[in-house]
């Protein structure tokens, strides 16, 4: 009896020999889960359980390490790249997208055909060929009547013969939740997934990718990514705020109103159809907004730390479910809540989960919810900034490629801690000049600044003035007209009284020397000793004939009579 138990134990064993042989598709694809893990999860419309069988003759599997793997494509190897529009809320659709990136100077052509990339050289330099790989040329979708048995996919079944199938030159083939889908593509494909019968939280996906040689395949990538199924609303909050030097460190102004803008992660558009409100608490103790905007101005009038919380609640029309005893008791914060779709339904007072009730026409409402907190930090800041006045300023040696203008300038709130200028022409989009200057906090309490900057000439120019410190930045622009100095400005004629002063001295000094000269000759008809007097006495006589001739009037009063040249 106890052979006879041996003997059937060896038959089992023997039977399950060519099973076990038989390579299947979680053999080939998964590497981080067993397939009983897999086998848990509910059926993906046209998708196929990973126990079927791998035709691995046809389908050749290489392990990472396989030297196989550098000769799998010519000039280099070739990187799948995987990316989802993930979150994906429960009931939506789940978009997956493989793009292959081929190796330097190459790419594929119109006709789907492998090329070298013209003008482009690598590190071998330029390829003779024209072609990588010439599918036509690969001759692997023949038309005889023995070419068929090639055009299957890794579990046998055959290609669909849609339009252009024979330009399809790589077989992707899709792997998760225990189940796969082959498809056909080029050097991209797409899938997607209703995510109604997929298990919340993250889940992977793998990807692998052949290309088709004469009358098999070789694998050339494989990739994985994780994707997320959440019963939450996926919620992102953008804050804006005028004035905010940094929007991105959530520390905003006091006394300006920061605006607040819902984004909902909805690329499927599973709700377009369902009725969304927003539950604002900002925690400064001014309530609770309820809006069904999701854009909404709020203004903090205190310092201080507060907490922001947001809930979007999305009642999204389906068929309601077939009718039971009592509905299921929630068993965590992450279950489904069913509303009824009526307009005299009564209205929660909050979150909790309602009663299902039907309208007459047996619609319901899903109720999923979405969460947002943020802590807000809000400080003192520069509030507003204005240029109340433009002065020309006036120069004693005015330059044309440098003419000065002084800018008054007020600002609400804190003093600010530095001032910068853009200048620009009148369309204020091509810049001249940017400069920045520190600001003394020390100068008192009330914020009024006198700003002086230089113009390369006259004309309009567009002048951006902005006052910032750590937290705050205000902006002001004004057109600058800044006018040519006129001759007859006072610096003009001051500048014409000095040349004419200075001509006339040069006139005085040449008529003086001929009239000495000539004054020296006569001193030699004279005697010796009275030659020393005259000399003293007559250079000043002539002296003051000269002065005489070009300047009449009382001597007294002229500036060369009084000893003060600091005056002149």
């Amino acid at each position: 009896m106890e052979c006879l138990y041996y003997f059937l134990g060896f038959l089992l064993l023997a039977a399950r020999l060519p099973l076990d042989a038989a390579k299947r598709f979680h053999d080939v694809l998964s590497n981080e889960r067993t397939s009983d893990y897999m086998r848990e999860h509910n059926q993906l419309a046209g998708w196929s359980s990973d126990e079927n069988e791998w035709n691995e003759k046809l389908y050749p599997v290489w392990k990472k390490e396989d030297p196989r793997w550098k000769n799998s494509w010519k000039g280099g190897h070739v990187q799948a790249i995987l990316t989802s529009d993930s979150p994906a809320l429960v009931g939506s659709t789940i978009t997956f997208v493989v793009d292959l990136v081929f190796p330097r100077c190459q790419e594929e052509d119109v006709s789907d055909n492998i090329v070298y990339e013209k003008n482009c050289r690598n590190d071998t330099g330029p390829s003779p060929d024209l072609y990588v790989y010439s599918w036509t040329e690969e001759d692997g979708w023949g038309n005889g009547p023995n070419q068929h048995h090639h055009h299957v996919y890794p579990d046998g079944k055959p290609f669909p013969h849609h339009p252009g199938w024979k330009r399809c030159d790589f077989v992707y083939v899709f792997h998760t939740l225990g189940q796969y889908l082959q498809k056909l593509g080029r050097g991209s494909a797409r899938v997607s997934i209703n995510t109604a019968n997929v298990t919340l939280g993250p889940q992977l996906m793998e990807v692998i990718v052949y290309r088709r040689h004469r009358h098999a395949y070789v694998p050339i990538a494989k990739v994985k990514d994780v994707y997320v199924v959440t019963d939450h609303v996926p919620v992102f909050v953008t804050m804006y705020q005028k004035n905010d030097r940094n929007l991105s460190d959530e520390t905003f102004l006091r006394d300006l109103p920061i605006m607040f803008n819902v984004l909902i992660h909805d690329p499927s558009h599973f709700l377009n159809e369902s009725a969304i409100y927003y539950k604002w608490n900002f925690g400064d103790n001014t309530g609770l907004f309820v809006s069904n905007n999701p854009t909404l101005n709020h203004t903090y009038v205190l310092n201080g730390t507060f907490s922001l919380n947001l809930t979007v609640q999305a009642a999204v029309p389906g068929p309601c479910p077939s009718p039971a005893p009592k509905p299921p008791t929630p068993t965590s914060p992450l279950s489904t809540h069913l509303k009824c779709f009526y307009p005299n339904c009564p209205a929660s007072a909050g979150d909790s989960p309602l009663e299902l009730r039907k309208t007459p026409d047996e619609t319901c409402h899903i109720n999923r919810y979405g969460y947002f907190r943020a802590t807000l930090t809000i400080v003192d800041g520069i509030l507003e900034v204005n240029i109340i006045q433009m002065t020309d300023v006036l120069m004693p040696a005015p330059q044309p490629d440098n003419l000065l203008m002084d800018f008054v300038v007020t600002c609400q709130g804190i003093m600010p801690t530095e001032v910068c200028t853009v200048v620009s022409d009148p369309s204020c989009q091509i810049t001249y000049n940017t400069v920045c200057d520190p600001v003394d906090v020390n100068t008192g309490d009330s914020c009024f600044l006198t700003v002086r900057r230089a113009f390369r000439g006259s004309g309009t120019y567009c002048l951006n003035l902005t006052l910032g410190d750590d937290t705050s930045l205000a902006l002001t622009s004004t057109l600058v007209p800044v006018p040519a100095r006129d001759p007859a400005s006072p610096s003009s004629m001051a500048n014409g009284a000095l040349v004419s002063v200075g001509c006339l001295a040069i006139f005085v000094t040449v008529i003086t020397l001929l009239v000495y000269k000539k004054h020296k000759e006569y001193k030699y008809l004279i005697g010796n000793g009275t030659g020393i007097v005259v000399k003293g006495k007559g250079l000043n006589v002539f002296l003051n004939h000269a002065k005489a001739m070009f300047c009449p009037g009382n001597q007294e009063k002229d500036p060369l009579l009084k000893h003060q040249p600091e005056t002149v």
